[in-house]
């Protein structure tokens, strides 16, 4: 059987399909890159915009137009989809989320399992999945309830499978849908690890590579979190991407945000900035959610002003019909709201470009990230892409680079 897959969303969707890909391998299945030459389809959905499911709808009906191909759904918006998704030309099957078993049930395939993955050798970096779903229930957010409660995986089992990572990739991105969570629901029973401490483990058993925290919370780094990120820097890259959502704290109480303030989450970025002479930080904002005012609105401006960001990922509000938030009232015009993104886009433009004027000339750790048209992207301890000409590249996966 030869497989086309194609991933919507975030790192975890990356990390399920893999996990998929490689269950279909040792079924016998051969990966293709062009979905007519494939006799099925697995496509990973994501939840979290309109804009991702209307791309997905877009993507099932191209294959089926292109050909005989067959579809599978998997993921987030399989997860909730109430027949719109299977009713969708070319659908053989919807699978909620990304389990390896149903997927190959699903695909005629039997029930292999794979076993520890093998280094995602077409991944660059690797992907540890440490934790899956998330206990919180934002008002915007229908991804809680596509992936169920918060999950954490064993130590142990981590640690095993970063060593098989290290033996192909220079740096590992821990992931997951709230990992700043991680251990809590095995907490609840017993004595479980932080992940802190699983960053300690996972340190001390795989030192020679980079460690990267996916999103986090910028509340959830608690005092390990920050001693990693200052006092080892060679295995904690100098980066956080932390969800602000927004700088007014009325709009964080009605995205059911309960567990920050505006100010707590200035305070700890405020906190570490000043002790990290290099530090990437990203954040994700909301933009023109229902009931924000232009004085909300000015609060997420001034916040973003004033926290030393190196980049912004900005989302438009998009009503999602399962989430809490379709059903707040104060509901904002499209045009208000494609105002608001265009401004905090803008100001999230600004500070990158600052950010790299201010490193510029400086040396930094980096990471093979990708290749393309002739050219190695090295990805920086914090976050920013610098390109080698590939005759310029010594073949080595991690080294020093002087940021242009």
């Amino acid at each position: 059987m030869n497989v086309y897959f194609h991933t919507f969303g975030c790192r975890a969707n990356q990390y399920d399909t893999d996990r998929v890909r490689q269950a279909f391998a040792d079924q016998g299945a051969t990966e293709v890159a062009d979905p007519t030459a494939a006799d099925l389809a697995v496509i990973n959905s994501c939840t979290v915009t309109h804009g991702s499911e209307a791309k997905l709808r877009q993507l099932v009906r191209r294959v089926a137009r292109a050909g005989q191909t067959e579809t599978l759904v998997m993921g987030c918006a399989a997860a909730l989809d109430g027949g719109a998704i299977a009713a969708l030309p070319g659908v053989r099957a919807v699978v909620a989320n990304a389990d390896p078993a149903r997927v190959l049930r699903a695909a005629g395939l039997g029930t292999h399992l794979p076993g520890q993955p093998r280094a995602f050798a077409q991944r660059s970096r690797g992907l540890l999945k440490i934790q899956d779903g998330c206990d919180e229930h934002c008002t915007f957010c229908a991804t809680t309830l596509a992936r169920g409660a918060n999950r954490s995986r064993p130590v142990a089992e981590l640690v095993v499978e970063a060593q098989a990572l290290a033996e192909r990739h220079a740096e590992i991105v821990l992931t997951g849908v709230h990992i700043g969570t991680y251990g809590e629901d095995v907490r609840r029973a017993a004595c479980g690890a932080t992940l802190g401490e699983l960053l300690d483990a996972l340190i001390s058993a795989v030192p020679s590579v980079r460690f990267r925290l996916s999103s986090i919370e910028a509340t959830e780094v608690d005092d390990t979190l920050a001693r990693l990120l200052i006092e080892a820097p060679r295995q904690l890259a100098a980066h956080l991407h932390a969800p602000l959502q927004s700088g007014s704290n009325p709009i964080l109480k009605r995205m059911g945000r309960h567990w920050y303030t505006a100010e707590t989450y200035r305070a700890r970025l405020e906190r570490l900035a000043e002790r990290l002479p290099v530090f990437g930080l990203g954040a994700d904002v909301i933009a023109g959610f229902p009931g924000e005012s232009a004085h909300d609105h000015h609060a997420s401006v001034t916040l973003l002003h004033a926290l030393p960001f190196t980049y912004l990922h900005v989302f438009p509000f998009s009503v999602r019909p399962d989430a809490a938030a379709a059903r707040l009232d104060g509901q904002l015009s499209s045009g208000v709201i494609h105002e608001r993104s265009a401004e905090l886009r803008a100001l999230g433009d600004a500070k990158a470009a600052a950010y790299r004027a201010r490193r510029r000339g400086q040396r930094a750790d980096g990471v093979v990230s990708g290749r393309q048209a002739g050219k190695i992207e090295i990805l920086t301890e914090d976050y920013l892409s610098v390109y080698l000409g590939s005759s310029d590249w010594d073949g080595r996966s991690r080294l020093e680079v002087v940021i242009d």
